[in-house]
């Protein structure tokens, strides 16, 4: 078996380079002429713009990686049966399930390459290629000067603090004009103003310091101010990715959350943990992205199980036809993700439910129409 294994998927890794590599090619032509007036006004040669494409590659295999495993899986399996192989293989004894075994391991593995690709760069490609055009636009080539954001407002629920902070650059993660309340053990209240901070050997540290604490004098509480020129608080926990996660979803709109997800594990992780009671308007949002960014990556197993029983028909049926339904199948799973993510976001349906249901109907549909194959 291990030998008909190897013929199998030796057979579909062809074509799938072949799709991938075309696919990817035509997706970011397609991107290129929608994008070219951008380009001229930013100025960028053409060095530039592959640099871009590259860092946009990430964003495009999330789309791209399925349909091109479901074209090039359709093109196998129709080029097995054209040729008698599938029918011989049965002959022999061979059931369906033991064959499709290389796909069904095949699906799997994409599905956990998507997944890592997903969360370590596919998060972040959108928001580096974006970073790139502004440069290019403002005519600097210092990407740090991009990394700036004004008015930076964060508020830590778990340990009673908020920032308010006039600037704050992701990249060096500097702080300018710092505001800082909070309580400590004894429920004293306390307020930071600083000229700047930084992160430091993993401790913020302010620089040219007011710290502003309250005191009972008489029965009258007064404020009194004491003076650092430098004031490090390895108290605060609060780490720079949860700034930068915290910054990330509250610049994210509820549109683009509810048509992809957008967020990382990481990226929801980190603002769970500044925010153990999140809202009621919020939680269904990230809750939704949460499930979302796990139930993706299966659509590469999904669009296999799809596959396999309409692009290896018998005799009796016509193979485009089938060719066309499982295509068909395949976008009407597409857009019911879509549609889950709008409903999960909007709070019509529960997160989990919202995320998993396509992979749940189409999978399902597709096991019970493998078991029908003869």
């Amino acid at each position: 078996m291990r030998l008909l294994d190897r013929y199998l998927t030796k057979e579909l890794i062809i074509p799938l380079s072949y799709c991938l590599t075309g696919f990817l090619i035509f997706w970011i032509a397609f991107d290129w002429l929608g994008t070219a007036e951008d380009f001229q006004d930013a100025n960028m040669g053409f060095g530039d713009i592959l640099t871009y494409y590259w860092i946009k590659i990430p964003e495009f295999l999330s789309t791209i990686l399925p349909i091109t495993l479901l074209l090039a899986l359709l093109y196998t399996l129709t080029h097995l049966a054209k040729h008698n192989e599938l029918i011989a293989m049965r002959a022999a004894g061979v059931s369906w399930w033991r064959l499709c075994t290389p796909y069904f391991t095949t699906g799997i593995i994409l599905s956990l390459v998507l997944f890592v690709i997903n969360e370590k760069w596919g998060a972040r490609s959108a928001e580096a290629s974006s970073k790139l055009m502004d440069q290019y636009r403002e005519g600097t080539s210092n990407p740090i000067d991009h990394a700036w954001h004004d008015q930076a407002f964060f508020q830590n629920l778990r340990d009673k603090r908020e920032w308010i902070i006039g600037r704050y650059n992701t990249e060096t993660h500097e702080m300018l004009h710092p505001y800082v309340s909070y309580e400590d053990g004894d429920s004293n209240e306390f307020r930071i103003e600083a000229k700047s901070a930084k992160w430091e050997d993993s401790v913020w540290t302010f620089y040219d310091v007011d710290e502003i604490y309250f005191e009972f004098e008489g029965g009258v509480k007064a404020a009194k101010n004491r003076h650092y020129e430098v004031l490090p608080k390895p108290e605060f926990k609060e780490t720079p990715q949860q700034f930068q996660s915290e910054l990330k979803i509250a610049q994210l709109s509820s549109a683009r959350m509810a048509k992809q997800a957008q967020l990382s594990l990481a990226d929801i992780r980190h603002y769970y943990q500044l925010h153990p009671d999140v809202s009621p308007e919020m939680r269904p949002k990230i809750n939704t992205q949460f499930h979302g960014r796990i139930a993706w990556p299966w659509t590469c197993l999904i669009v296999v199980l799809i596959a396999i029983p309409f692009g290896a028909p018998s005799g009796r049926r016509n193979v485009f036809a089938g060719v066309a339904m499982s295509i068909f199948f395949c976008f009407a799973y597409f857009i019911l993700m879509r549609l889950g993510l709008a409903l999960g976001t909007r709070g019509t349906f529960p997160p989990w439910l919202a995320a998993w249901l396509p992979n749940i109907i189409f999978g399902g549909g597709a096991i019970w129409f493998i078991r029908g194959i003869r």
